[in-house]
């Protein structure tokens, strides 16, 4: 007969003999993440290997600490690596609208946008004061004379001519006319007719020509003009390259290495000379304490600081926590201005991979997923290598608004996603690029191996985490407790949990207990009340279940036997509080034609996993009982009171030994509830949630009341999973409660029947025996029937 399990097999504890502490304030910090060698190695390759495509996507569940570990690693990286260059923009004088991307060495973007400052204000001192000394004055005043000359000795020149046909050049109002004279006088038109006609056909001929000289000389009198304004521009300019050269020049002459500034310079002197007016205008006389480059006039000279490193000590590293279009690529801002959208270079703002090239860039792949086109936009990055800010509305051509092109920015970066296992597995599946981009993937583990070395390990990392926090100090006992309550999350007495959030909340709650008594160390006492109090707040439904049970409005069993009646073990999950309840399985079993009929698939409540057991129960009893005749029987199966989706085969081996209850009508023990799968070999296999199960079944038993025959039966490979709370061990200890392990059918059907399996199994056969000569004779019969009634028709 099958014993059931030793307590010392139901729980795992930790030895506080094998810690050479006495509080936590003894221990170091722990260094790095433990248990994480895999993903450690893989994060090491993907940040040394240069190459393109090699970013990284760092999987794994939420809460084992991977942004932490991501970003300290980087960080430490960071600080070996050259601080990557700074970007500016500035105004393109020939395409505004495609504004220029300057380089420059880390920490040089505020001295050279200084420099652009200084100059402008240099400029609009010394252009005005070149342009009042008297060598201008008295040149402009020469080529106005010259001007004037060249004007004055063309209409003398005219007037002598006229003056020689006794004609006389006239200024009038609407322009010049010519007149004739007689006597030094001008001839009134009644005595012009007076004349002979010949001597008046001369008068007009000679008045004639000199209109085409006067029109001649009218149509080069805007040229004479236009070459003394060119004259004055061109001696402008030599002023202004004057009064503005060596200033360029000694920025020139500074940033001599840089082409791009010295063929920005040279724009710039060629622009102040076109816009000579905005430097000698009245109104920067009037704005001497305002800073110059907030006027619009002078904006065309600001320099746009799109990323400066000069703050930083190493590559940068980023974590961008709201990674939409505009916050990764950079976005063109607007201003509004009478009623129109405006927008220039000194509105461009960086996005995350600017502020971060040269260096790293953490995302939360869910969060980027989640925003439109941002997806995209990265990728498009990362091939192209290069930032090219665009809208998206100018991407798509969803409006028709002028903006900028600026000039892309190459892009040298390592990108580094976070995220659960299934978005890796879905991008790596339904994305080509994905593969192509992130080639390198650090999967980070949930659990670890409890030894001896682990634990002494984690007892430094719950040290490394109280000393973050600045919480109590935590005493050995209570940094047992911990790893042991560890050990539970893991689901395995033989591993650690590698969630390092939840430690990390439970050893906060445990500090806030332990303040309530002025404590200066944690105790294991005030841990177990974390861990009490924890389960108290998600408890709600749990208790309702077990009073609906208790009440009786649940059907469950616990005294007693019954044929063809199981308690089997279900888990329910909700939020961060798992917990079980027993459930009444039931079967029937008639002649019939082999079939056993699963109710809960058979209204499309069961799911494919738990049909899946079924199936594989029913052929074990056709391997078992039936190799060389027909099964000859019509079973079914179903939980009573089941309303939902029932799920997994947790419940397999239950139903199997329920349905074998049935057939051998050998009454179950209503005391013990069980759990495992079953294969079709009739062997038990490990499910999960047994510690769950166990005391779900537990507390329905002591809300009524123990007694030495309640028990759980669960499979032999689950037993190193087992880390039970302290009253169920106490229970079993005192013999009012037990754990029974089952290795296949035949030992669980011992335990629920207190019956030897041969005695089941033979009795089963002569029940299917049966059956089957039943089946038989009324074959027969209906073959008698069938035949009489053919030859009654004949």
């Amino acid at each position: 007969m099958i014993e059931p399990l030793e307590t010392e097999k139901l729980y795992t504890a930790c030895d506080t003999e094998q810690f050479s502490f006495d509080t936590t304030d003894q221990l170091p910090d722990l260094k790095e993440i433990i248990g994480q060698d895999r993903a450690l190695q893989a994060l090491h390759f993907g940040i040394s290997i240069q190459q393109a495509g090699y970013n990284l996507f760092v999987l794994g569940p939420t809460g084992l600490g991977k942004h932490t570990v991501v970003r300290e690693y980087l960080e430490a990286q960071s600080k070996n690596r050259q601080s990557p260059a700074d970007w500016v923009y500035v105004n393109n004088f020939e395409r505004p609208s495609q504004p220029i991307a300057i380089s420059l060495p880390c920490g040089h973007a505020h001295i050279f946008r200084d420099d652009m400052q200084r100059l402008v204000e240099d400029l609009c001192s010394a252009i005005p004061n070149a342009f009042e000394t008297e060598d201008y004055h008295l040149r402009t005043q020469e080529i106005e004379d010259d001007l004037k000359d060249t004007i004055e000795t063309a209409f003398s020149t005219l007037a002598k001519e006229a003056q020689a046909h006794d004609i006389r050049l006239l200024r009038t109002p609407h322009g010049f006319a010519f007149a004739p004279m007689k006597n030094n006088e001008v001839i009134k038109p009644k005595d012009f007719e007076k004349l002979p006609e010949k001597e008046q056909h001369r008068i007009d001929e000679t008045m004639s020509a000199l209109e085409e000289k006067l029109t001649s000389i009218l149509r080069l009198q805007p040229q004479w003009q236009r070459e003394a304004r060119n004259k004055v521009k061109a001696l402008n300019k030599e002023i202004v390259m004057f009064a503005s050269g060596h200033l360029i020049d000694e920025l020139k002459n500074k940033y001599r290495d840089n082409k791009s500034i010295q063929n920005y310079l040279d724009a710039v002197q060629q622009d102040v000379i076109n816009n000579l007016q905005d430097f000698r205008g009245e109104e920067m006389h009037e704005q001497k304490n305002a800073s110059l480059m907030e006027k619009q006039t002078f904006r065309r000279y600001t320099v746009n600081i799109l990323v400066d490193h000069a703050d930083h000590n190493g590559s940068p590293v980023l974590l961008e926590d709201l990674p939409n279009y505009a916050n990764l690529v950079g976005a063109v801002e607007y201003t509004a201005h009478m009623g129109a959208l405006q927008t220039d270079f000194s509105l461009i703002k960086p996005g995350a991979l600017h502020r971060a090239n040269g260096g790293y860039l953490m995302v939360d792949a869910i969060k980027l997923l989640m925003q439109p086109y941002a997806w995209e936009g990265l990728k498009r990055a990362l091939s192209s290598q290069q930032i090219k800010i665009q809208s998206l509305g100018q991407i798509y051509s969803l409006i028709s608004t002028v903006t900028l092109e600026p000039e892309p920015i190459p892009l040298n970066i390592k990108v580094v996603l976070i995220g659960d296992r299934i978005l890796y597995y879905l991008l790596h599946a339904y994305d080509p690029e994905f593969k192509q981009l992130f080639k390198v993937a650090a999967d980070f583990d949930d659990r670890l191996h409890r030894s001896t070395e682990n634990q002494q390990v984690y007892a430094q990392m719950i040290a490394t985490l109280l000393n973050r926090d600045k919480l109590r100090p935590f005493d050995r006992p209570a940094v047992a407790r911990v790893i042991e309550h560890s050990a539970r999350m893991a689901g395995d007495s033989e591993k650690l949990s590698a969630y390092v959030m939840e430690i990390a909340d439970l050893l906060r709650e445990a500090d806030h207990y332990a303040s309530f008594s002025s404590q200066t160390v944690v105790h294991r006492e005030n841990v177990q009340q974390a861990i009490d109090a924890r389960f108290f707040r998600g408890d709600r439904l749990r208790e309702r279940l077990h009073e609906e049970i208790n009440r009786g409005t649940l059907m469950i069993d616990i005294e007693g036997a019954k044929v063809a009646q199981v308690n089997g073990l279900a888990v329910i999950q909700l939020g961060d509080s798992s917990f079980a309840i027993p459930s009444r399985i039931t079967a029937t079993a008639r002649l019939g034609d082999g079939d056993v009929i699963d109710i809960e698939r058979e209204i499309e409540l069961g799911g494919a996993i738990h049909s899946k057991g079924v199936f594989i129960l029913s052929a074990f009893l056709g391997e078992r009982y039936a190799k060389s005749r027909p099964l000859s029987l019509t079973a079914s199966l179903v939980f009573e009171q089941s309303y939902g989706l029932i799920e997994g085969d947790s419940a397999s081996m239950a139903e199997l030994c329920c349905l074998l209850s049935a057939l051998a009508d050998i009454p179950i023990n209503q005391g013990i509830a069980m759990t495992g799968s079953v294969n079709q070999r009739g062997e038990a296999q490990a499910i999960g949630g047994v510690n769950e199960k166990i005391e779900g079944f537990f507390d329905v038993c002591n809300r009524r009341k123990l007694s030495s025959h309640q028990a759980v039966l669960i499979p032999t490979a689950n037993v190193k999973h087992l880390m039970l709370r302290h009253d169920v061990i106490e229970a079993c200890r005192d013999g009012k409660f037990a754990v029974y392990a089952y290795q296949n059918v035949d030992e669980a059907m011992e335990i629920l029947t207190t019956k030897p399996a041969e005695k089941i199994n033979t009795k089963i056969e002569a029940r299917l025996i049966e059956l089957e000569e039943f089946h038989q004779i009324y074959a027969k019969a209906g073959k008698e029937t069938s035949d009489s009634d053919e030859n009654t028709k004949h």
